[in-house]
Order: structure tokens, then sequence, then C-alpha cells
């Protein structure tokens, strides 16, 4: 689908990664498309699927949600009752921002942002004590060096 996408559509996608919250007109001015073909070439990457929703990035820090844990977990459980029970639980954390089912030694691997360390013990125990887990095993991040970089377009 990506071999769809010529040059403008490509600028397009990464002037939008920068900063989506250009207006129209100052998307159009960065790309050199008159607004109307700017607005266009807009609903055409809206219709493939290219644009997913327009967000905004906050700091976590900013929250007061400085601790960073990647939690990874292994079952023995991959029946899709569990399964299903499972996605429902970690989805209802909100301190869970990203969770992934993964190939290697663990089955999922989550991450996790809370304010400390009791914070996180308290998200930690709602997700081992509601459901049947093998392993669970904690990575506290030291350094974030990058999060969220934009997508090679």
């Amino acid at each position: 689908m990506a071999e769809n996408l010529d040059h403008i559509d490509r600028a397009l996608l990464r002037a939008l990664q920068k900063d989506s919250s250009l207006s129209q007109r100052a998307l159009a001015d960065v790309v050199g498309l008159s607004q109307n073909a700017c607005w266009r070439r807009l609903s055409a990457l809206r219709e493939k699927g290219f644009l997913d929703r327009q967000t905004l990035r906050i700091d976590p820090a900013a929250l007061g949600l400085g601790l960073v844990v990647f939690v990874m977990v292994r079952t023995r459980h991959h029946d899709q009752h569990w399964l299903q029970r499972f996605r429902a639980l970690v989805l209802a954390l909100p301190n869970v921002t990203d969770f992934h089912r993964i190939a290697g030694d663990y089955d999922y691997m989550l991450k996790i942002v809370s304010k400390d360390m009791n914070a996180f013990d308290t998200v930690y125990r709602q997700l081992i004590e509601k459901i049947d887990l093998d392993t669970v095993t904690s990575y506290i991040s030291m350094e974030t060096i990058a999060d969220s970089r934009d997508l090679p377009v």
C-alpha cells in the first residue's frame, strides 16, 4: 500500500508527524500545494487508512509520571477465553501505555508509566492478582533515549 504514495503524499505524512497541529494552509505551503489540492490529498490519505487519528503528546514527567517500567509476561494459557480476559484486564489499567503480544521467551510486553515505585506496585498487584500468569518480570527504564519517533516515510 505504501508503494501508492508519491513524494507529495510522503511529504504530507512527514510534516504531519512533526506537527499535526499545522493548519491546512500551513501544511499546503510546506509541501508546495494549493490549499484545495492539499485538502484533497489529506482526504485521500484518510480514506486509504494512512491517517489513523490526530493526537497530542503530553509530557509524562509534567504529570508526575516519571517512572517507566517494561513488564514482560509469560503464561501457560493460550486459549481464546484466557486471552480475552487478559486483554480486558490490561486495557483497563490506565497506566499501561503500550501492550504487545510478542515472540520469544515472553508472551507479552507492557509499558507502564507511574508516579513512583509505590504507584507501580499498585498497578503490578492489580495485574497479578486478577489472572493466572506464569512469569512476570519488570525492567525499570533509567532514561528515555527515543520515544515515539516518526515513522520512516
